[in-house]
């Protein structure tokens, strides 16, 4: 392992209070017993990472991480303290609006996590029940005000798209009322329907394709004039409120994942933990497959990098760089961007992006 470029940390916790009816993260219920068995495992895994490890982002994803009781979240914060070297750190925690107590919020803002993720995926209390979430409209909003007067500077919320609920109007004043709120940073994600989830068997009722292609277009617009800049795909943020993690995905940084189902990604390889809480909490250190034994091939990285905004520099892809010019000889303007040696997908192309790239990265290893 690289000791000098800092590493992101990811810490999967396994326990939802109610699984949510698209959701296919690995998760189950929450009871102190199973949180002890996954502290426990948790922590002697960070005590295995090389003593002074740089670290400079720390996540907290899930389920629901904040059904941790606060004193797990202690341990482990002080456990990370003691081992690795926190380079002024960003530690995002997610959060579920009806967990977001006043003496959680203050002990999370004492302990040291200083983002909040919020899962509020709509502004309606009918889309909201449409997708089996339990917190309503009021209660997000207020949770999300409450975490600010209590000193939290950097808040991100989540909203999810597709619903045929969901008319432009609806959109437009969901949009209205995150970017109203204090908060740095959106997260927008079209539903996608996955398998093994209840709504693979009983699907709601979705957008077509042109009115999905549409309410992206207008989240585009509408966001971006309330002074969040589209960064990638499905996340919007204001100057310098990016994703320190989520960005070390996407530029191919390297980062590591603890916790059942998490995934690691360092040393050129890729590595995933099992969904599996028992093995996970029983081995001395958490059981590992090697999923992608060659990460970084010009291929991968481009792939991962034109979900940004910023795009690609030629100059950063010598070999690929005249298949890269002849490829997007073949993609309109108006989808993909050249300016001398940069490419970028524009907000238009990034709805196109899955052909767009099978186009522009056609014969490059």
């Amino acid at each position: 392992m690289n000791h000098t470029q800092p590493v992101g940390l990811y810490l999967h916790t396994p326990f939802c209070a109610q699984k949510c009816p698209y959701c296919d993260f690995y998760s189950g219920s929450y009871t102190l017993a199973k949180q002890q068995r996954w502290l426990d495992a948790i922590c002697r895994n960070l005590r295995a990472l090389p003593a002074g490890l740089p670290v400079d982002s720390v996540y907290f994803g899930g389920g629901t991480p904040s059904l941790l009781s606060d004193t797990a979240l202690q341990a482990i914060l002080e456990t990370l303290q003691a081992q690795v070297s926190l380079l002024t750190p960003e530690i995002t925690l997610e959060a579920n609006p009806r967990t977001m107590t006043d003496d959680k919020l203050r002990a999370w803002q004492q302990m040291g996590i200083n983002r909040l993720s919020v899962g509020v995926q709509s502004f309606s209390d009918a889309v909201l029940q449409a997708l089996g979430r339990r917190h309503s409209a009021a209660q997000a909003i207020n949770a999300i005000e409450r975490a600010a007067a209590i000193g939290f500077s950097n808040l991100s919320l989540d909203l999810i798209m597709g619903l045929s609920l969901q008319t432009p109007l609806l959109q437009q004043q969901d949009l209205e009322t995150a970017a109203s709120l204090p908060v740095t940073h959106i997260s927008a994600y079209l539903l996608k329907i996955e398998p093994n989830t209840p709504f693979a068997i009983t699907p709601p009722a979705m957008l077509d394709e042109d009115a999905m292609a549409e309410r992206y277009l207008q989240m585009d617009k509408l966001l971006e004039q309330a002074g969040f800049r589209h960064y990638e795909i499905s996340n919007f943020a204001k100057p310098g409120c990016e994703s320190r993690h989520n960005c070390k995905y996407w530029r191919s940084l390297p980062y590591l994942g603890f916790g059942p189902s998490a995934h690691s990604c360092y040393d050129g390889k890729r590595y995933a933990v099992p969904p599996d809480f028992d093995a996970f909490c029983d081995a001395p250190l958490q059981p590992t497959e090697l999923t992608d034994a060659s990460v970084g091939t010009d291929s991968e990285r481009l792939m991962l990098a034109l979900r940004l905004a910023e795009g690609i520099s030629l100059a950063d892809y010598p070999d690929a760089r005249e298949r890269l010019l002849r490829n997007a000889k073949r993609i309109p303007p108006h989808y993909l961007s050249q300016n001398g040696n940069h490419l970028r997908i524009t907000s238009e192309g990034w709805l196109l992006s899955n052909a767009i790239l099978a186009t522009l990265l056609a014969d490059i290893p």
